[in-house]
């Protein structure tokens, strides 16, 4: 359980440190309820001075999606994972939001989602999420069993990202897409693992040509194993490639 608090606390310090030091400052928005809230602070120069704070609107449009999700997912599914989302929106408030002076966005779009990735892949790993849109994919997916989490995930981060380029132009929203594409890689490199090499399982009739060929066009070894269907109860042969 310790280790748990310690991801969560250290996963979630880097992505704050992503969206105070390079996202807000180079109005990058990389999709999620903090990228919304990027969105928000925009726009609301006119009403408050210098917008409401990223970590004031991230915290409060979780605050419906933690209730939706409570009916719809159970308390406990949600106690680590709102201790996470304290923890985000504590450390944006803890931590300053500077002006950068030498816009280089391919470095920030590298450097934000280096960071990103790596604290979403430690929170993750600890097994819980930071909420907002990943917890609000997974409760639109228990009304909509048809469609992947994935998927949902993906398509509440397009719209945000499109909000974003509406707001802050599409030159600015073509690197954030980059650093959303940097911080899925690292992500999953943390959460699977630094993979040397993948192993394929394949069930053919036409196992003997399959073998063949990865042998002679792919210059690789190959196993053939016996087999059983559970259903037809049927031999099948299994080919096995690292």
């Amino acid at each position: 359980m310790t280790w748990k608090i310690i991801r969560i606390m250290a996963g979630t310090f880097m992505m704050a440190m992503a969206v105070n030091f390079i996202f807000e400052p180079m109005n990058m928005v990389m999709g999620g309820v903090a990228g919304l809230a990027i969105v928000v602070k925009e726009m609301t120069q006119d009403i408050v001075k210098g917008g409401f704070p990223v970590w004031i609107t991230n915290l409060a449009a979780n605050i419906p999606i933690f209730l939706l999700g409570y009916f719809v997912k159970g308390k406990g599914y949600l106690g680590y994972t709102f201790f996470a989302n304290l923890c985000f929106s504590g450390f944006m408030l803890m931590l300053p939001v500077a002006p950068i002076e030498q816009k280089d966005y391919f470095l920030s779009a590298v450097a934000g989602g280096a960071l990103t990735g790596g604290g979403l892949g430690l929170v993750f790993a600890a097994g819980y999420s930071t909420g907002g849109m990943d917890l609000l994919s997974s409760i639109i997916q228990s009304w909509l069993k048809s469609y992947p989490v994935a998927v949902i995930l993906f398509v509440l981060d397009a719209m945000v990202i499109l909000a974003g380029a509406m707001v802050f132009g599409f030159f600015t929203t073509a690197y954030a897409v980059v650093s959303v594409f940097i911080s899925s890689k690292i992500m999953d490199e943390i959460l699977s693992g630094l993979r040397l090499g993948k192993q394929i399982w394949i069930i053919s009739e036409e196992h003997q040509k399959i073998g063949n060929a990865i042998i002679q066009q792919m210059g690789r070894g190959v196993t053939c194993v016996e087999g059983q269907g559970m259903y037809t109860k049927k031999s099948k042969n299994i080919l096995f490639c690292v």
